[in-house]
């Protein structure tokens, strides 16, 4: 089911909009102050924001400008101030439409629903051939060489990232350190095997919630390192 974030600061309107959505088989979340709603949109995955101009706390431009700073997702701006100027600047900032105050629910739900066709459409266009590794809250994008971790995207040395999707490409499979030398660095074992240890180290402190208690990639002690599933 698609997420749908409104920040809009009117609770009336935010709950016949979410009510209306909803009855369109969208899952929709409110926020109903600008930080907050800034906060949880760039926290958590949604499919499309919309998002209100004039909120208490941060107005709908800035937050505008912060999540395209972070995702690529469709934005709608609604607001009653019918300036060109207003408009202008919103889809300046990166939003992809701007409705004027007072609009139908149903017209909402259909540009919403339009948006969310050609954003999926570009994507599709874009990823369909990525190779991806999902586990338990991770996507690795081996094409486009991105981890995101709980919807939050984690940088990674080239090493790193070798190394990470190795091991996730063979799950639950033991390797000892100097397999591991060999197949990413492409040596032979007779090479300082101790940076395995600390590359491992490094992944897990960027994936884990507890580096000191894996949950992903295990210690076997004795014998080297596993990725469970």
């Amino acid at each position: 089911m698609s997420r749908i974030l409104i920040i809009e600061d009117e609770e009336a309107i935010a709950d016949l909009e979410k009510d209306y959505l909803e009855l369109s088989g969208f899952e929709v979340a409110i926020k109903y102050e600008g930080e907050e709603g800034l906060q949880t949109a760039l926290s958590e995955e949604f499919d499309l924001i919309v998002l209100d101009l004039m909120l208490p706390g941060m107005d709908g431009f800035e937050i505008c400008k912060h999540i395209r700073e972070e995702k690529n997702i469709p934005i709608i701006m609604v607001s009653a101030k019918k300036d060109d100027i207003d408009k202008i600047r919103g889809l300046g900032l990166g939003a992809d439409d701007y409705m004027t105050k007072p609009f139908s629910p149903s017209e909402l739900v259909a540009r919403v629903k339009a948006h969310m066709a050609r954003y999926d459409r570009l994507v599709g266009s874009t990823q369909k051939n990525n190779d991806i590794i999902e586990i338990r809250g991770i996507r690795i994008d081996k094409t486009a060489r991105r981890v995101i971790v709980d919807g939050v995207e984690k940088a990674f040395t080239g090493k790193e990232f070798d190394l990470l999707t190795f091991l996730a490409d063979h799950p639950n499979h033991v390797y000892t350190k100097e397999e591991l030398f060999r197949e990413i660095w492409d040596m032979d074992s007779i090479g300082d095997i101790a940076t395995v240890t600390v590359h491992i180290k490094k992944i897990r402190e960027k994936i884990e919630y507890d580096s000191a208690k894996p949950q992903y990639i295990e210690t076997i002690w004795g014998v080297g390192y596993r990725f469970k599933v």
